[in-house]
C-alpha cells in the first residue's frame, strides 16, 4: 500500500474542508509521502488547531467551495481534488438549504473547475448514510439507496454529479462512502463531533454517556487511518475510474457495546444515559460490504475497533496535555 500511495508524491492536491476532522488527517498522510497540498476550507466546523503551520508544501486558504471564482482558480494549480468539504448530518438537518449551496452546489463547483482544469482525478467523500435502512446486510454498493435525511440526498447528490461528469465529459472521479468515522483530530470541543468522541467525553469527566433510544441500533466504526488509505488508493487505480466503494470494516456495532468498550478503555465505571432519539437517528442497523473496495484498490483495514479505541484515546490524553 505505502508503495502504492507513493505515486503521490510529486502531485499537488486540492484538499477541500482540509482543516476538518477527515480532512485534516488526508493533509497529514499527504504531507508525509512528499505531496503539496492547497487546503481549502470556511472553518465552518474545522480549525486551524487540526493544521500543521503552512510551509512550501502546504497552503491554506480560507474561503468555501460555494465560490466559483475562488475554486476555479485554486483547482488549475492542482493535479488531483479530494473533495473532504460538506456541511455535517447535523448542521444539514438544522438548515437544509445551506446544505443544498454546500454540499450539492459545492461539488457541482468543484467538478465545473475540475473539468476544465483537466485535472487527474477527483475523489467525492460520500457517505453510508444513502443507504438509509437497508433490506439486506451488510450493503453492497449496488443496493439500493433510501434517502433519509437531507445530508443523504445531498451526498446521493454529490455522487450522482460525478458519475454525469465522468460519462458526460470524460472527467475522471470516484466516490468513497464512509461509514461512521472515528479517531485522533475528531475534536470533543466540535458540537458536531461524532457518537465515539462524545462518549469518551462523557467517560473522561464523569458524565453518564448519553444514547438516544435504546443503544441497540448498530453502525459500522471505521478508523481515520484506513479511510485516509481507501480514500488516497481510490486516486491512484485507473480501475477506481466512474466508481463507488463502501469504506467501512464490515463489523457491526451496537451502541450499547460501543458503550462498554469505551468505559473499558478509559478504565472508569461510568453509567448510561438513555434520551430520547433525534430527527437524525432514522438508521436502525449498518454494516457495509467492503469486498469490492477490497478486490478493486488492494485495501482491507488495518485497525480493529478495540485498538481504534485505544489510539483515540491515547490520543485524546496527548491533547489535554497540550
Amino acid at each position: 500500500m505505502a508503495n502504492r500511495l507513493d505515486e503521490l508524491s510529486k502531485e499537488r492536491f486540492l484538499v477541500t474542508g482540509g482543516a476538518g476532522f477527515i480532512g485534516s488527517n488526508i493533509v497529514q498522510r499527504l504531507l508525509s509521502i512528499g505531496a503539496s497540498i492547497i487546503v481549502l476550507d470556511d472553518f465552518y466546523t474545522g480549525t486551524e488547531k487540526n493544521l500543521p503551520s503552512p510551509n512550501s508544501r502546504l497552503e491554506v486558504i480560507r474561503g468555501s467551495v460555494v465560490d466559483f471564482d475562488l475554486v476555479r482558480d485554486i483547482v488549475k494549480e492542482v493535479d488531483y481534488v479530494i473533495h473532504e468539504a460538506a456541511r455535517n448530518i447535523i448542521v444539514s438537518t438544522q438548515n437544509p438549504h445551506d446544505d443544498y449551496e454546500v454540499n450539492i452546489g459545492g461539488t457541482l463547483n468543484i467538478l465545473l473547475a475540475a473539468r476544465k482544469a483537466e485535472i487527474k482525478r477527483v475523489v467525492y467523500a460520500s457517505s453510508a448514510s444513502v443507504y438509509g435502512n437497508p433490506r439486506y446486510l451488510p450493503i453492497n454498493e449496488d443496493d439500493m439507496t433510501n434517502l433519509l435525511s437531507p445530508y443523504a440526498v445531498s451526498k446521493f447528490s454529490g455522487e450522482s454529479y460525478c458519475r454525469a461528469f465522468y460519462e458526460s465529459y470524460g472527467l475522471s472521479t470516484t466516490a468513497v462512502r464512509y461509514s461512521n468515522v472515528y479517531g485522533p483530530y475528531q475534536r470533543i470541543d466540535n458540537p458536531y463531533c461524532g457518537v465515539i468522541s462524545k462518549f469518551f467525553h462523557a467517560a473522561m469527566t464523569g458524565e453518564p454517556l448519553s444514547i438516544h433510544g435504546d443503544g441497540d441500533q448498530t453502525r459500522d466504526f471505521s478508523y481515520i487511518d484506513d479511510v485516509v488509505d481507501a480514500t488516497l488508493l481510490a486516486a491512484t487505480f485507473a480501475k477506481a475510474e466512474g466508481q463507488v466503494y463502501n469504506v467501512g470494516t464490515g463489523r457491526e456495532t451496537t451502541l450499547n457495546q460501543l458503550a462498554h468498550l469505551i468505559i473499558e478503555t478509559v478504565g472508569v465505571d461510568a453509567k448510561f444515559a438513555y434520551i430520547d432519539r433525534r430527527d437524525i437517528d432514522n438508521i436502525r442497523r449498518r454494516v457495509v460490504n467492503i469486498e469490492k473496495i477490497r478486490r478493486d484498490l488492494r485495501w482491507i483495514p488495518c485497525v480493529t475497533l478495540e485498538e481504534g479505541l485505544r489510539r483515540t484515546y491515547r490520543w485524546l490524553l496527548e491533547s489535554e496535555e497540550k
